[in-house]
């Protein structure tokens, strides 16, 4: 699959029935603190225009994508057949052409498959998701030995830019001290989050151990990506996975 733009095609050994992108912050028609493909419904860009470039990702998927009200929780729900917009941090699908999606601009997407490529999914994963149990809860619902899972990392805020509180620390490391590596500190009560890290811990602690991606800060590059915490008032980038209808697996 080769994306327009700028946008990312997942490097990871998934089955070739498996298809991802994560969009960026260009190609459509937002302007201003929202140019240009902001997919963001609740950022308060102009609907008309959201709904413009939401059309614009239509062409380069199977199906309208099963779109989740994220509330930085741990909840994930099934896209087959999916209804409504639930409020919800993850998502997985089992039947060719479902696609399942999550918003980003600073949290990190996390995509899961399988090797035979029977199942995918995705989870929505900044600080509060991850230390709620939103990677654990996502691998669960797969259905599939954790051993034979991989899962690929997307852009999210970087290491050297995600200023955090001792509040943040702790509730990771209450979890497993061993997230102590994941923190380095910054200055009189802060800390620098490795959110990649402390994702690949936590896909360690419950048997994933194919992990791939978490290259892209996206507080760096402001030219590229959207960030929460670089611009409050900005837009919202996805990241998208699904089955090929075309390369169904075998039932």
């Amino acid at each position: 699959m080769k994306a327009p733009y700028d946008w990312i095609v997942p490097d990871w050994p998934a089955p070739p029935g498996v298809k991802s992108l994560i969009t960026t912050r260009n190609g459509g028609v937002s302007s201003g603190a929202y140019a240009s493909f902001n997919l963001g419904l609740r950022t308060g860009d102009n609907e008309a225009t959201v709904h413009a470039n939401r059309q614009l990702l239509r062409a380069w998927l199977p199906q309208e994508p099963k779109w989740l009200r994220q509330v930085h929780g741990a909840k994930v729900v099934v896209a087959d057949g999916l209804a409504g917009i639930p409020e919800a941090d993850a998502s997985i699908a089992r039947n060719a052409g479902t696609v399942c999606a999550v918003m980003i601009a600073d949290c990190m997407p996390v995509l899961l498959c399988d090797e035979s490529g029977s199942v995918v999914g995705i989870a929505h994963a900044g600080w509060r998701g991850l230390s709620s149990g939103v990677i654990e809860n996502a691998v669960r619902e797969t259905g599939v030995a954790p051993g034979e899972l991989l899962a690929w990392l997307g852009p999210a805020i970087g290491p050297d830019a995600f200023e955090v509180g001792s509040d943040v620390r702790e509730a990771f490391l209450t979890a497993d001290p061993a997230a102590a590596e994941a923190f380095k500190p910054y200055r009189a009560g802060k800390w620098l989050a490795d959110l990649f890290k402390l994702a690949r811990q936590r896909l360690a602690r419950c048997g994933v151990q194919q992990v791939f991606g978490g290259g892209f800060c996206t507080h760096r590059d402001a030219a590229r990506f959207y960030s929460y915490r670089r611009d409050p008032v900005t837009g919202r980038m996805a990241a998208l996975i699904w089955l090929d209808p075309d390369r169904a697996h075998p039932e």
